[in-house]
């Protein structure tokens, strides 16, 4: 077993098994905040951002043979024009690779993927008056993705922020076979029902997801670059009063909250 103090009671193999485990993890996060010391989010608010995660999407999604080829070339629906919708931008070094699109969904913006898809099971519970907050339409350039390979971790760091801002009592969302073992492994998600169609998207998708107050605790324990502070929270989600104008990039924090513990 595992103490404060060290291994106890293991045998020599298993010792070694459990000390190389514990320092690939701690090689892998370091990996992952020194890639977050180089990304900047943006919230993609302006027609010319959308514009430009659009196409990333369609890039990314053609290019793996998820949707026809398209004369302009974009992914959109319109979920993206709903009020609850935030559409973000993820740079590294000042270069787009990647977005996410969240939809914060409750009993007065009942409208997501997973609602629209799901409805049937996922439209009672918010009902009840919980809430849900909804990955979607995740995407790399996948000229370059495979360059950083924590490019999943730090696009999806957008979740538990929004979770932490919005208080969300559920994450919920459609991925596709082969991506359930990683959102089973770092997110805590289980399969909420069988696969479905999802037009235009070309393959079947099913729903995941699970309870955030139970899950995304030990989940931001064990990966500390899930951190962020209060400030960044705002920085990501609020939105600005009239006649004010949202940051055009957001910082990820989770370095000073580690270095603060």
């Amino acid at each position: 077993m595992v103490t404060s103090t060290g291994l106890v009671g293991l045998k020599p193999g298993a010792e070694r098994f459990v000390r190389e485990t514990e320092r690939k993890s701690s090689s892998f996060i370091d990996g992952v905040m020194a890639l977050l010391e180089r990304t900047e989010y943006r919230r993609c608010d302006t027609s010319e951002d959308r514009e430009e995660i659009f196409h990333l999407r369609y890039r990314s999604y053609h290019a793996h043979g998820f949707v026809p080829e398209s004369e302009r070339q974009i992914v959109k629906d319109d979920l993206d024009d709903l009020p609850n919708c935030y559409n973000f931008a993820v740079y590294i070094d000042k270069r787009l690779v990647s977005t996410v699109r969240l939809h914060q969904i409750d009993h007065d913006n009942p409208l997501g993927p997973v609602t629209k898809g799901f409805g049937d099971i996922m439209l009672p519970h918010i009902d009840d008056g919980e809430t849900c907050i909804n990955p979607s339409m995740l995407a790399a350039d996948p000229d370059i993705a495979r360059e950083y390979r924590a490019l999943p971790y730090v696009s999806l760091r957008l979740v538990i922020a929004a979770y932490e801002y919005f208080h969300s009592t559920y994450c919920a969302c459609l991925i596709r076979q082969e991506h359930t073992a990683f959102y089973r492994r770092i997110f805590g998600a289980r399969q909420m029902s069988p696969e479905r169609a999802y037009p235009p998207i070309s393959i079947p998708l099913m729903l995941f997801g699970g309870i955030c107050s139970k899950e995304f605790g030990p989940i931001v324990e064990r990966f500390p670059f899930f951190l962020s502070t209060k400030s960044e929270q705002r920085l990501l989600f609020e939105r600005p009063a009239p006649g004010h104008v949202a940051p055009l990039t957001v910082l990820p924090t989770a370095k000073y909250l580690l270095d603060a513990a």
